[in-house]
């Protein structure tokens, strides 16, 4: 329990025991008794949640929030909140800027976080206590982002799930640091989705329409490590090194700032395919003397915005996913023509990510397979509808194999993404 303490000079004091059995004292300014009764009622809360462990009950949550300074500081000093709440580090601004800002991250990270960040203190505003932020209101805003503009945000499914994870992981560290007793994002789905509705094969016509409309070597580059050396783009591409690239050898080797924090997976080595190596050497040859990167004449922080540009200026319609795509429709073509255990060691990815996300169906195989079904009519005798279960195989038929995709190919999904509309949207 804590007591009021009057000094000949009419200032008041706040006299407590700590948790670690030490006598403190708080020094008020010249206050009525009232007021200094409602400090001391503060300080038994703090005391209380400092011995016990629980975060402070909500009303003295939104009381830290609208401390002053100073008085903030005279708690610090007494050991009742930490050093960096006193300035207001209660509110949802402050929590979000010092979390992010003294978290070690990678820079896509940080501007990830950042990110929902924008999109938490957007919706609710800077000064929210932390623990007004309920569960409620954590759903309103996942419908917010959701919805359309302009009373939304017009966001995608995973998007939201991405930036409802993130918002999970901030109030989660809220929790740690005794700020909060439940996570208001706990129940709402972060996991994402496969949506193969926004799948798109880019072609080596229109790939080679694009990577004519590039404006020098290192965006020709860039586009045909995505198109052709199925690297990730921002992540892999703009760390990609000189010292990298083994000529003799045909090898690269990819840093994968994604993966690195697993073991074994923070590099992995693919071949410099055809396709890649004059653009390769071209940016070699056009690199200035003692460069260390492979790409330096573009900004790693949205190269997205620019490639819309070109593949505008080639003609064409910027189409969704725009890098995820390009490494898609890479990695189908690999498959074809290697096992598929070369071909994920090769991408950085597992059998089953490569089917759920990447893997597409070219068109072409739907005209092979009508092909090769008028033929066989008339190349075996008709079956009664017992027999029709049974497989036979023309003593003809062979293994088809496609080398590379020098023809059209599209996802099965096709039809319902339309080129003329390059920014859809998945309906929920």
């Amino acid at each position: 329990m804590a007591s009021i303490s009057r000094d000949p000079n009419g200032y008041r004091r706040i006299l407590f025991v700590a948790p670690d059995g030490k006598r403190r004292t708080i020094r008020l300014a010249k206050v009525s008794q009232h007021a200094a009764q409602a400090v001391k009622v503060r300080v038994e809360q703090l005391v209380g949640a400092k011995m016990t462990g629980h975060a402070v009950e909500a009303d003295t949550a939104r009381w830290l929030a609208e401390l002053e300074p100073a008085m903030a500081d005279k708690l610090a000093a007494v050991g009742l909140i930490p050093k960096q709440n006193v300035a207001g580090a209660a509110t949802l601004a402050a929590f979000l800027t010092e979390y992010i800002t003294k978290r070690e991250s990678k820079p896509n990270t940080v501007l990830n976080m950042n990110r929902a960040a924008t999109l938490l203190t957007e919706h609710f505003g800077d000064r929210l206590p932390l623990s007004e932020l309920t569960s409620v209101m954590a759903t309103g805003w996942r419908d917010w982002m959701r919805a359309p503009k302009p009373a939304g945000k017009g966001l995608g499914v995973n998007s939201t799930r991405r930036h409802v994870g993130r918002a999970r992981q901030f109030f989660a560290a809220a929790i740690r640091r005794k700020l909060l007793r439940e996570n208001p994002f706990a129940e709402l789905t972060s996991s994402l989705v496969a949506n193969r509705t926004r799948d798109y094969c880019i072609t080596l016509a229109e790939a080679a329409a694009v990577l004519e409309a590039c404006p020098n070597a290192d965006w020709r580059l860039l586009f045909a490590l995505a198109r052709f050396g199925c690297l990730r783009i921002p992540s892999e591409a703009f760390v990609l090194r000189w010292q990298d690239v083994d000529w003799e050898r045909n090898r690269l080797t990819i840093t994968s700032p994604k993966t690195a924090h697993h073991a074994g997976k923070e590099s992995r080595v693919i071949p410099i395919f055809p396709e890649l190596r004059p653009h390769l050497e071209a940016a070699f040859d056009a690199a200035p003397e003692g460069a260390e990167f492979c790409i330096t004449k573009i900004q790693p922080t949205s190269p997205g915005t620019h490639m819309k540009r070109i593949i505008r200026r080639a003609g064409l319609t910027p189409w969704p996913k725009l890098f995820h795509n390009l490494r898609a429709t890479r990695e189908t073509e690999l498959i074809e023509q290697f096992p598929i255990q070369t071909v994920v060691t090769w991408l950085g990815n597992s059998p089953t990510v490569a089917l759920r996300h990447y893997l597409q169906v070219p068109v072409e195989h739907f005209e092979r397979a009508a092909g090769q079904a008028a033929q066989n009519p008339a190349q075996q005798p008709a079956e009664s509808p017992r027999m029709s279960s049974q497989s036979i195989r023309p003593d003809n038929a062979s293994t088809l194999v496609l080398q590379g995709y020098a023809g059209e190919c599209e996802s099965v999904q096709d039809a319902r993404y339309p080129r003329q509309e390059s920014d859809l949207r998945p309906t929920v």
